[in-house]
């Protein structure tokens, strides 16, 4: 039997021999240099956006964050100033130390951020808005579920847990993301006062925290829980993740008149304080503002970035129906073209939306379920109606409305 002549040829492309410059053979295949070429390619692409979040960071200026920023979140310009300083910084910090380690003493130490506002402000969509940007992992984190280590509740170590769970457990990639951490004002220290029961809830959370907030490597249950001895553990450096806390700080007001002087009456009065604006006192806050009100003196010290949200008024709610990118206004027009109708407003319904707002003092995060109200029967009925246009009224608003709150009122 006679043996069949083969003709090489790439096992990628199929151009034979005689078509390329250069075939390399391997155990049953071959690949020409054009083939190798386009690999090499391919290989150079997928390490490039695997390292992309860090490039683009070191590109962004604080003045590009800010302008990013102003298109998702309406007002609040002193707050958007400082958070996009302290993360280019951030980010400008982890290239230095990385390019620089060893050169000379200088290390530069980050700087975590501490947000405080009214509830409705936006102190969560800052953040969201920031780490969407820069394409980095983040997870929000409600500091009321944690406890001390050995209770009941959550480890202070869950924190990094959702973060890796938020990298696909990329751990390089979780040591450079960003953590949230929500309602901080809630583990404040319950007193002064000396109890015969430990504050595992206050400053127990306080103090777990502090190794996190500093830099050190962690040792993180990969699927959350409580740690145990047989469980594999994955060890995570804290030092390049960026901390940014927010609260709402309720009752924080009245110690920053009192740290102010703000009562003082007749001939005593500093003329220093009249022209105090009282009716957001919230600008003022320092951090022997946040000493008084009940965290400890060590989270102060690693929180040293620290800015207010100012309260949002009619013009600026507003402003948050409308104007944003991803505006509770366009959502709802969004949806309604997804089954073919346009959807208009009338301009006195989008007043009266925020007016009850204001009334019911929900913030910005009130606009939503009121528009919730106002829209949901259109919402059941429109995607089974002929009918390709709706036009909200301010009669259709209002009857809505005030049908809701006459029912609720009923079941009470």
């Amino acid at each position: 039997m006679t043996k069949r002549k083969t003709v090489d040829s790439c096992s990628f492309c199929g151009r034979k021999r005689s078509e390329v410059q250069i075939l390399i053979s391997g155990i049953s295949s071959y690949i020409c240099e054009n083939c190798i070429e386009q690999a090499s390619s391919i290989i150079k692409n997928e390490l490039q956006s695997s390292s992309a979040s860090i490039s683009e960071l070191r590109l962004m200026k604080p003045i590009e964050i800010k302008n990013h920023i102003d298109q998702y979140v309406i007002g609040q310009d002193e707050a958007k100033k400082v958070l996009s300083v302290a993360v280019y910084n951030h980010y400008k910090r982890i290239t230095f130390n990385k390019k620089h380690a060893g050169d000379d003493d200088v290390e530069i130490e980050k700087s975590n951020i501490i947000l405080v506002g009214r509830t409705g402000t936006g102190k969560t969509l800052l953040a969201r808005t920031i780490a969407k940007m820069l394409k980095v992992p983040f997870t929000i984190v409600d500091a009321t579920v944690l406890t001390e280590a050995g209770y009941v509740g959550e480890d202070i170590e869950s924190l990094l847990t959702r973060l890796l769970q938020a990298a696909d457990y990329d751990v390089k990639a979780a040591e450079k993301g960003i953590v949230f951490i929500d309602e901080i004002d809630k583990i404040a220290r319950k007193g002064d006062n000396p109890s015969i029961t430990r504050d595992v809830s206050g400053e127990g959370v306080q103090q777990g925290l502090l190794k996190l907030l500093e830099g050190s490597i962690v040792n993180v249950p990969p699927q959350g829980g409580r740690k145990h001895p047989d469980q594999k553990m994955i060890p995570v450096n804290t030092k390049n993740i960026l901390f940014i806390c927010g609260g709402a700080f309720n009752g924080i007001e009245k110690i920053i008149g009192r740290r102010l002087n703000t009562k003082v009456v007749g001939y005593s009065a500093s003329k220093g304080h009249e022209n105090l604006n009282k009716d957001n006192m919230l600008q003022y806050v320092a951090p022997q503002d946040l000493r008084s009100f009940g965290l400890i003196p060590e989270i102060v010290g690693r929180l040293p970035v620290l800015t207010n949200l100012n309260p949002l008024d009619k013009s600026a709610l507003l402003d948050i129906l409308t104007k944003p990118k991803n505006s509770i206004v366009r959502q709802y027009e969004k949806l309604f073209e997804m089954d073919n109708v346009k959807l208009t407003f009338e301009d006195a319904v989008l007043e009266y939306i925020v007016d009850k707002a204001i009334e019911f003092k929900l913030g910005a995060r009130g606009l939503r379920s009121i528009c919730e109200t106002v829209m949901v029967d259109a919402m059941f009925d429109f995607p089974s109606s002929d009918n390709k246009k709706f036009h909200v009224t301010m009669k259709y608003a209002k009857e809505k409305l005030d049908s809701l709150i006459a029912e609720k009122l009923r079941a009470a």
